[in-house]
């Protein structure tokens, strides 16, 4: 299942050639990572009470599009797991128009805050954690 959240470009987010800051998109592609979590029941005060948090390994960003202030936005966010320690993300960020302006790539785990290592089974370990684990899953 693919979550999505939108999300409606601020003028401070934006640069001095007038359209949304590259940090931003990175922002907006967090801020869809834990409205998903947020959603499957998992808020950050629940994970950090099992002593777990995810953990972002690697992102890409492709810019496609410029987005500039006032438009509205659409972030996707959804988890793919395979098998192992960690699982990839896929997000992006479409115009109303349904142009995809940005496509959000990345590489994540879940981390034991105790051992400092990453937990075997990610998806197991959120979804039992979750009030609705169907949000977790790709």
């Amino acid at each position: 299942m693919t979550f999505s959240v939108d999300v409606t470009v601020r003028g401070y987010e934006l640069d001095t050639q007038g359209h949304l800051n590259q940090a931003v998109y990175l922002q907006y592609a967090e801020h869809a990572r834990w409205e998903l979590l947020r959603a499957a029941g998992l808020p950050q005060e629940k994970l950090l009470a099992d002593g777990i948090g995810p953990v972002q390994l690697e992102v890409t960003v492709k810019y496609r599009r410029e987005l500039r202030g006032g438009e509205k936005v659409r972030v996707t966010c959804r988890f793919d797991y395979g098998t192992g320690k960690t699982f990839t993300l896929a997000q992006q960020v479409i115009k109303e128009d349904g142009t995809v302006a940005a496509e959000i790539t990345g590489v994540a785990g879940v981390l034991d805050l105790a051992e400092r290592r990453l937990v075997p089974d990610p998806q197991g370990r959120l979804a039992a954690l979750a009030g609705n684990p169907d949000l977790l899953t790709g």
